[in-house]
């Protein structure tokens, strides 16, 4: 029994007219979408694109913001570098909290056991 291992959302797969057929586009659209920069399909040594799972789900993502929110190519092309920049975003700042979770332990170990001091106080007579 052979086990494959599962291919990777990012991983350019489809040729166009199959992403298309996926997405429920004409290849001519995402040829146009690549052309504005709102869908970026890998390509090979020839220059064919390829198309990966999450690819095609920002073709529908497109074309939900188009057909059912009326949002212009600009607009949705804005959308998607300010959701790709908030997603960076959010990784750094889960790595920074990462980071900082790894010094207070470090701190943590580095630490001597915590001894009662002693203070010399002034009995009353």
């Amino acid at each position: 029994m052979s086990h494959s291992m599962p291919v990777p959302e990012d991983a350019p797969v489809f040729v166009i007219s199959v992403a298309a057929e996926l997405a429920g586009m004409h290849a001519q659209t995402l040829r146009q979408y690549d052309r504005l920069g709102l869908v970026t399909p890998g390509r090979t040594g020839g220059g064919g694109r390829r198309y990966s799972a999450r690819d095609v789900a920002l073709l529908r993502e497109v074309q939900r913001l188009s057909q059912d929110e009326g949002v212009n190519l600009a607009g949705i092309k804005r959308i998607i570098e300010l959701e790709s920049h908030v997603e960076a975003l959010q990784r750094r700042v889960t790595e920074l909290a990462d980071d900082l979770r790894r010094i207070y332990a470090e701190l943590d170990a580095r630490r001597a056991p915590s001894t009662a001091l002693m203070v010399w106080k002034p009995t009353r007579r």
